[in-house]
């Protein structure tokens, strides 16, 4: 099967150990790493890199997720993951269908343009407040009705 691979077969488990590493400490898709070395490095076509970092994010995934999961430091809610993963699944059926339809060419350029507007949203963006993630209130300033001496305290 290796004589079968374009380039060193150990580039590819190179390239999967590299993509583990950036997936499980930043918790982003491996498709930001695997995509790029297939098409730039492998000389894939997009929509076939698209297809194989898709699949190879299947193990990925479930492994890191297990191990957020069983973290106490991570607030893991199980019915905001279930509601991603509705619309996920519905959104892959449509993006995927769009894959298809569209030229490899615009979905390597849309694909570029959307790592480049993540890349800046991320590094000029404020995070919001841990507290407001679920209540949808940001900045709201809760007032602590007293400690022990009797004296109210405000706090976001």
């Amino acid at each position: 099967m290796a004589g079968q691979l374009p380039g060193e077969w150990w580039g590819f488990v190179v390239l999967g150990v590299c993509a583990g590493i950036v997936s499980g400490t930043l918790g982003v898709g491996s498709g930001t790493v695997v995509i790029p070395a297939l098409v730039l490095l492998w000389g894939f076509g997009q929509k076939s890199a698209q297809g194989m970092a898709l699949a190879a994010m299947v193990p990925m995934a479930l492994i890191g997720a297990v191990r957020y999961w069983k973290n106490p430091e991570v607030e893991f809610n199980g019915l905001v993951v279930t509601l991603i993963v509705l619309g996920a699944v519905a959104g892959t059926m449509v993006g995927t269908e769009l894959a298809a339809r569209l030229p490899a060419g615009l979905l390597r350029k849309s694909f570029a343009i959307f790592l480049a507007i993540v890349a800046v949203r991320m590094f000029t963006a404020s995070p919001r407040s841990e507290q407001s993630h679920l209540s949808g209130q940001t900045g709201v300033k809760a007032v602590d009705p007293g400690d022990k001496n009797g004296s109210a305290a405000q706090r976001e």
